[in-house]
C-alpha cells in the first residue's frame, strides 16, 4: 500500500532533506579520517583501534541496514527516515563527548545504526516520489551530495580539528541533524508504505545480523586464530540465511532478487567491489600525508579534498546522462577509469609528489564520479516499485559492507606490518610497504570489478 500523493509532496523540501542527510554522514566519516592522529594522541590509540573508529560506523551501518530497510517498507519509509535523524543526532552528541577511546567507538557504532535507518529509505523515498523520466537526474543529485560531503571534510574537517578540535565535529553534525529531523517533522506530511500486510521475517533477521558481525569482524582481525574462527562461522552464517530466505514468502532480503535478477546482482557486486577498493583510500593517504609527509589535518584535507570534488561533479552529469543513456556503459567505464588510479598509488613512495598524489585521487574521483550514479540507476531501474525498499537497503549494505571490506584490508595490512605500534618515524617505512600492498590489492578488485560491470551491460540490454 502507498499512502503518498505525489501532489502532497513537497519535492524541493524533499530534495533538500535527503540530500542534506546524504551530505552530512559522508562528511562525518571522513572528516573523522582526517582527526584520527588528534584521536589517537588523546586516547593513546594504535593503528588498529585508530581504524575501529571508523569501522565500528560502518559494520553497524552493514549490520543494520537490510532488516530496518524492510521494516521501513512495512511501518513508513518516512518515519523510518525521521526516527533515524533523531536517534544519529543523539548518537553523534555522544561521540562528542566521549571521555574514552572505547565510548568513542561504541558511540559510533551507534552513528552507524542511525545512519542505517536513514539510507536504508532515503533513496527509495526519492524513487517513489519522482517520475521514471528523472530517476537518474535525483540520483545523480543525491549521490553528488554524498560526495560534496567528501569534499568538504577534509577541509573543515582540518580546520575544525585544528582551531576548537576534534570534538567540534560532531557537535556541529548534530546540531544540523536535529535541524534535518525538525524540518522532517513539519514539512514532509507524505508517507510511503509498501508493504503493511506483510510479516517481519525474525527468524532471517535473527540469523542475518549475528552472521553479518561475525563476518565483519572476524574479516577485519585476520590472520589472527579467533578472527578465522569468526570469518568461517559468519560465512555459514550467511550461507544458512540464504537457504532459510529463499523459503520464506515474507523475507527480510529478496534473495529471488538476485537468483532471477541478473542485472539487479551484478550491479550490487559492482557496487559493493567499487567501494571495497576506493573506501579505505582516503584513510590510508589522512595517515600517509601526515606521518610520512608531517602535513597539518588541514594540509593533508587540502591535497584529499581532490578525488570527492571530482566525484561530486562526475555524479551529477553522469546521472543526468543515464537518463539518455544506457547506464552500463557509464558504470563500466568509471570502473576502468578507477583501475587506473589505484594503479598510480601503488607506487607510493616517502619522497613520492604531492602533484602526483593529486593526479591519481583525480583520476580515482573520475572515474568514482562516473560509476556510482549510473550503476545505482541500474539498481533501482531493475526491481518493480514494491521493492524500491528492499533494492534502496541491498545496494546501500553493498556499498557499506564494502567499505567495511575496505577498511578490513586496509587494516590487516597495516598490522601485518606494522603490528599494534603507533605510527611514526621509525616504522614510517613499514607503514608505505604496507600502503602499497593495500593499494595493488584494491587494483585487483577493481578489475574484477570491471568484469562484474561487463556482465550487467550483456544482460541489461535483453531486459530494457
Amino acid at each position: 500500500m502507498n499512502t503518498q500523493n505525489n501532489n502532497e509532496v513537497n519535492k524541493v523540501v524533499l530534495m533538500a532533506v535527503t540530500m542534506t542527510s546524504n551530505f552530512l554522514n559522508p562528511l562525518m566519516g571522513a572528516a573523522v579520517n582526517v582527526a584520527l592522529p588528534n584521536i589517537s594522541n588523546d586516547f593513546s590509540l594504535n593503528a588498529v583501534e585508530m581504524s575501529w573508529v571508523t569501522m565500528a560506523y560502518l559494520l553497524a551501518s552493514a549490520v543494520f541496514l537490510v532488516p530496518l530497510g524492510k521494516i521501513g517498507d512495512m511501518w513508513g519509509r518516512k518515519k523510518m527516515f525521521l526516527y533515524g535523524n533523531i536517534f544519529f543526532t543523539i548518537a553523534t552528541f555522544m561521540c562528542a563527548i566521549s571521555f574514552s577511546g572505547y565510548f568513542l567507538i561504541f558511540s559510533r557504532l551507534l552513528q552507524g545504526i542511525g545512519s542505517a535507518m536513514m539510507f536504508s529509505t532515503s533513496m527509495a523515498i526519492v524513487i517513489s516520489a519522482f517520475p521514471p523520466q528523472e530517476r537518474g537526474k535525483v540520483i545523480g543529485l543525491n549521490v553528488s551530495a554524498v560526495y560534496v560531503g567528501l569534499s568538504a571534510a577534509p577541509i573543515l574537517g582540518g580546520i575544525l580539528t585544528q582551531t576548537l578540535g576534534w570534538s567540534s565535529l560532531f557537535y556541529i553534525n548534530a546540531v544540523a541533524s536535529l535541524i534535518i529531523s525538525l524540518v522532517i517533522l513539519f514539512y514532509i506530511k507524505a508517507e510511503w508504505i509498501e508493504a503493511k500486510n506483510e510479516k517481519f521475517d525474525w527468524l532471517g533477521t535473527l540469523i542475518y545480523m549475528p552472521s553479518m558481525t561475525a563476518l565483519m569482524y572476524g574479516f577485519s582481525k585476520l590472520p589472527s586464530t579467533p578472527a578465522i574462527f569468526f570469518t568461517i562461522i559468519g560465512i555459514i552464517g550467511i550461507i544458512i540465511f540464504v537457504l532459510v530466505e529463499i523459503k520464506n514468502p515474507f523475507p527480510v532480503l529478496n534473495m529471488k532478487l538476485f537468483f532471477e535478477n541478473k542485472i539487479f546482482a551484478s550491479s550490487n557486486l559492482s557496487a559493493f567491489i567499487n567501494y571495497a577498493a576506493t573506501f579505505a583510500v582516503s584513510f590510508v593517504l589522512s595517515l600517509y600525508l601526515q606521518y610520512a609527509k608531517h602535513l597539518t589535518p588541514k594540509e593533508a584535507g587540502l591535497v584529499l579534498i581532490t578525488q570527492p570534488i571530482l566525484m561530486a561533479i562526475m555524479a551529477i552529469l553522469s546521472g543526468r546522462l543515464s537518463d539518455k543513456i544506457n547506464p552500463r556503459w557509464l558504470a563500466s567505464f568509471g570502473m576502468g577509469i578507477s583501475v587506473i588510479g589505484l594503479i598510480m598509488l601503488s607506487f607510493i613512495e616517502i619522497n613520492t609528489s604531492q602533484v602526483f598524489i593529486i593526479s591519481a585521487l583525480a583520476v580515482l574521483g573520475l572515474g568514482f564520479g562516473l560509476f556510482s550514479s549510473p550503476n545505482t540507476n541500474m539498481v533501482m531501474s531493475s526491481v518493480e516499485r514494491k521493492f524500491y525498499g528492499v533494492a534502496s537497503a541491498t545496494i546501500s549494505t553493498m556499498r557499506t559492507t564494502g567499505m567495511m571490506f575496505s577498511m578490513a584490508i586496509a587494516s590487516l595490512s597495516v598490522h601485518i606490518f606494522v603490528g599494534e605500534q603507533k605510527i611514526n618515524d621509525s616504522n614510517i617505512e613499514s607503514f608505505i610497504h604496507s600502503s602499497k600492498i593495500i593499494f595493488i590489492v584494491f587494483t585487483i578488485l577493481c578489475i574484477v570489478g570491471v568484469f562484474s560491470s561487463l556482465v550487467g551491460k550483456k544482460l541489461i540490454k535483453s531486459t530494457v
